[in-house]
């Protein structure tokens, strides 16, 4: 297949990419081109769609932090193809101390890429995670002869997932070319 034939969806799991950001530089996902990083994943290929799975925080928590979220998701859906897909977070007490987790972000990145490769949507998925729970999805996905990629950073990276793939692509060595003042 040609390279600007090839479609191409990615698909960000938005909890894991903003952790392994924030746990391996000295700034956030908001720091971040998401244009530009887009453009290194997909290289020359026709894009066809990028969904952003994540949760709103709390904000009765911090309405600062609240409102910075916000206003990243909304500038992420005015990049052109770019969907922000918002689950559920669960407040719950864990040692005395109030935690939150992102809950069902994992299970729609998984039917949205299982439900484009038997619609015959994409024929090259990119998943940007780095956790292992997805490769029993991602083998049904290449039975229906779909290319999938795995888009990691090094401190979440799971390396079954990366052998399952096609492909991989550390983050580690283009995150910082995709700097918002870089560009």
């Amino acid at each position: 297949m040609k390279e600007k034939d090839e479609r191409v969806s990615i698909f960000i799991d938005g909890s894991n990419f903003y952790h392994s950001v924030k746990d391996t530089w000295d700034f956030e996902d908001i720091d971040i081109n998401f244009k530009k990083l887009i453009e290194e994943l997909v290289n020359r290929r026709h894009l066809v769609s990028i969904k952003y799975y994540n949760a709103s925080l709390d904000r009765g928590k911090n309405m600062e932090i609240y409102q910075k979220q916000q206003k990243f998701f909304n500038e992420l859906r005015k990049i052109p193809g770019f969907e922000v897909i918002l689950v559920k977070m669960r407040k719950h007490v864990e040692k005395g101390k109030v935690c939150y987790k992102v809950k069902g972000d994992d299970i729609l990145i998984a039917t949205d890429m299982l439900s484009g490769a038997y619609e015959n949507s994409y024929d090259t998925a990119i998943l940007v995670s780095g956790d292992g729970d997805f490769v029993p999805m991602i083998r049904k996905v290449q039975m229906k002869a779909k290319r999938v990629e795995n888009a990691y950073f090094q401190i979440s990276s799971s390396n079954y997932l990366k052998m399952v793939c096609n492909g991989s692509i550390s983050l580690n060595d283009i995150m910082e070319d995709c700097l918002k003042d870089k560009n």
